[in-house]
């Protein structure tokens, strides 16, 4: 059975501070392990994004004055990707991404700038300092272990339905204070993990590929993906 997913990569050509493109070439090189064939579109300022166009998102992230552009036009696209992320679309979510997707952050002057609310989180800033420095967390449910970089002055806080992505084993995760990073919600996977993280954690790639074929292709078998080793780099 020949399958195909259609990506749209948000803001690929502003939020892209952290080689976030370098996802797009580790779901690539994952896809072809498990046979299926992918076609990243970048959808940008001033441009339409349906969700029935699309069988996976990335969302990246940027510098601040990126993201306040940003921020402002995401609201355009609300409801769509609201509709999407209800709708069991998988989301890769990164630093801003992640923060977007909440209900606000605070930047770094201080400003408080609007998500679009679809995860019910929100975003702190902090005082001259960063959260710089390798990271490893362990997820509860599967017990994986990934690995990372962060790098980011933001203190995410996750709310209802949430859960995070792993609980810290080394580094500050998303606040340095409750052990927690990243937030998964539905099919929707946010971190702090720079580097870019498919290319460190390929069983994250292997859980957004999957749902994003059994949601497509809901009377398919995919047992045998499913099966298929992942190494964990590539």
């Amino acid at each position: 059975m020949s399958t195909h997913l259609t990506i749209a990569h948000l803001y690929g050509d502003l939020m892209n501070t952290y080689g976030d493109a370098g996802n797009i070439l580790a779901l690539n090189y994952y896809a072809k392990q498990m046979d299926v064939t992918l076609d990243a579109k970048v959808v940008s300022l001033e441009e339409d994004f349906k969700a029935a166009d699309y069988d996976m998102v990335l969302f990246g992230g940027g510098q601040d004055f990126e993201q306040t552009i940003v921020a402002q036009d995401i609201q355009t696209k609300k409801a769509e990707l609201i509709k999407f992320i209800e709708d069991d679309g998988p989301v890769l979510a990164i630093c801003g991404g992640f923060q977007l997707l909440g209900h606000y952050y605070i930047g770094a002057n201080g400003e408080k700038l609007p998500g679009i609310g679809a995860l019910d989180h929100y975003t702190l800033d902090q005082d001259n300092n960063r959260f710089i420095g390798d990271i490893e967390i362990k997820n509860a449910e599967t017990g994986e272990v990934y690995h990372g970089f962060e790098n980011h002055q933001g203190r995410t806080f996750l709310g209802k339905g949430e859960r995070p992505l792993g609980n810290v084993i080394t580094g500050k995760g998303n606040n340095g204070e409750d052990g927690t990073e990243g937030a998964i919600y539905k099919n929707v996977y946010c971190s702090y993990f720079h580097g870019p993280i498919l290319t460190r954690n390929g069983e994250i790639a292997k859980h957004l590929l999957l749902a994003a074929l059994r949601r497509k292709y809901p009377e398919a078998d995919f047992t045998t993906q499913a099966a298929l080793p992942i190494p964990a780099t590539f």
